[in-house]
C-alpha cells in the first residue's frame, strides 16, 4: 500500500494523503518517534502509543502526509472499534512540518474516512500535560470534546478521552 495520491492534495502547502504502508521504514521511524515522544512526555502507565510493529497487527489504517518529492510529514491512524465507533491513533506530525497545516488536514482525512466507514462517532485518547496542548487544541476545534473513557482508556491526571459525533451537524467543519 503506497501512498494514494489521489486522496487530497493541497497546492498550497503542497502536500497528498493517503493510506500508507506501516512497514515501509519512514513510517515506522516516525511512529517511532511519536511513541518516544509520548514516553517522554506521560509516565509508561499511561502512554497508550503503539510499537511500529504493532501499527498493522493492531488494525489500525495509517495514513501519511508526504511532500510531493514523497517525503513523509505526518501519520495519523484511524481504528475501528465496532462497526459505529472509531478511534484516532497514532497521530503525529514531524518536527519540520509542524505549523502548515498537516496534522490538520490529516485529521480531516482521517475524519472523512470514519464517515465513509459509516460511523457516528469517533474518539481518541490523548495526554493532558503542556506538551500536548496543541493536540487538544486542534482535535477541539474540529468539535471533539472530552468525553468519558472508551475502549479501557481511563481520563487520569495524564489522559484525556475525547468524542466527535459524526451525525451531527456541528461536526462537519473544514
Amino acid at each position: 500500500m503506497d501512498v494514494a495520491p489521489s486522496s487530497i492534495m493541497t497546492t498550497a502547502t503542497r502536500y497528498v494523503i493517503g493510506e500508507d504502508n506501516p512497514d515501509r521504514d519512514d513510517v515506522r521511524a516516525l511512529v517511532q518517534v511519536h511513541r518516544d515522544w509520548s514516553l517522554q512526555q506521560t509516565p509508561p502507565q499511561f502512554s497508550f502509543s503503539v510499537e511500529p510493529h504493532a501499527v498493522a497487527e493492531g488494525g489500525i489504517t495509517l495514513f501519511g502526509a508526504r511532500s510531493v518529492s514523497g517525503e513523509l510529514l505526518g501519520i495519523g491512524g484511524l481504528k475501528q472499534l465496532d462497526t459505529s465507533h472509531g478511534e484516532v491513533k497514532t497521530m503525529h506530525t514531524s518536527l519540520q512540518a509542524r505549523g502548515h497545516g498537516v496534522g490538520r488536514a490529516l485529521l480531516m482525512a482521517l475524519l472523512a474516512e470514519a464517515r465513509r466507514r459509516g460511523y457516528a462517532r469517533v474518539s481518541l485518547e490523548t495526554g493532558t500535560g503542556d506538551a500536548f496542548a496543541p493536540a487538544r487544541t486542534l482535535y477541539g476545534s474540529v468539535g471533539f470534546r472530552p468525553s468519558p473513557p472508551f475502549a479501557g482508556y481511563a481520563n487520569t491526571e495524564h489522559n484525556v478521552c475525547m468524542t466527535l459525533n459524526l451525525t451531527s451537524s456541528a461536526s462537519r467543519v473544514g
